[in-house]
């Protein structure tokens, strides 16, 4: 079973225009987790917001909790994105976007960004748009397993990747196979849980050793967390702003 090797928590921040966002990473301590360049939980009232900006070198995955988000770019697309449901673009050699609230009241979710291999750093940009409709779900006794990328999910990347949006009950215990190769860890962000017995709290992760399994129990009421996988490139990620080079 995978061990507990370090455990960092998200600080607020402000982004874009008045955009509230916790950052688990790039921060002093951790300035990323090969292939993730970036985690952001984001809270964003509709006079705030992510008016047109570039990227280049990686991709991203915009998940909505609450709320809903307009995604306008340079090639033509322009769609909204609500709750439950995923944006991805593949930046590429470069590309310029907007993601603006369309929601009153906070829209609320998470933007992660991917590191593209250096051999994939100059392909053309992409998007896509995936509805909370096309999520799987998987619902047992305690537990709902949403998976946002990897099995079933028709969300695209161009690294290997696991991202899933759990919620447990109280009291459920639930033990999570991590693929071989893969770095992983948990983000909490409802309620409280022991990870192979070390307790977490909300706006905290835990980063697991390696590969093989994590066991998961809930401390109190109901939790709900991201669980991140993914098989890291093992090149140097060199961050400037909103490129990836």
């Amino acid at each position: 079973m995978s061990q507990v090797f370090s455990k960092h928590s998200a600080f607020e921040t402000m982004e874009g225009e008045g955009a509230r966002v916790k950052r688990l990473f790039p921060t002093q301590s951790l300035r990323n987790y090969d292939p993730f360049v970036l985690l952001d939980e984001f809270f964003v009232d509709s006079s705030a917001g992510f008016p047109t900006h570039p990227h280049r070198g990686f991709e991203a995955i915009t998940y909505m909790l609450q709320g809903s988000f307009r995604h306008q770019d340079n090639m033509g697309n322009d769609t909204t994105v609500t709750d439950g449901g995923v944006q991805r673009f593949t930046a590429g050699r470069g590309m310029s976007h907007s993601e603006m609230p369309m929601a009153e009241g906070v829209n609320h979710g998470f933007q992660l960004w991917i590191n593209l291999a250096k051999s994939l750093k100059q392909i053309d940009p992409d998007y896509q748009q995936v509805d909370a409709r096309e999520i799987p779900i998987r619902e047992s006794e305690g537990l709902i397993i949403r998976t946002v990328v990897g099995e079933g999910s028709p969300v695209r990347l161009k690294t290997a990747i696991q991202y899933q949006d759990i919620t447990m009950s109280r009291g459920k215990e639930h033990i999570i196979p991590i693929k071989q190769g893969h770095v992983g860890f948990i983000y909490l962000f409802e309620g409280q849980l022991a990870i192979n017995n070390e307790k977490c709290h909300p706006s905290e992760a835990l980063f697991m050793d390696g590969s093989t399994e994590i066991k998961v129990h809930t401390e109190g009421d109901t939790a709900r967390f991201l669980l991140l996988s993914g098989l890291p490139h093992h090149e140097p990620i060199k961050q400037w702003g909103p490129y990836v080079d």
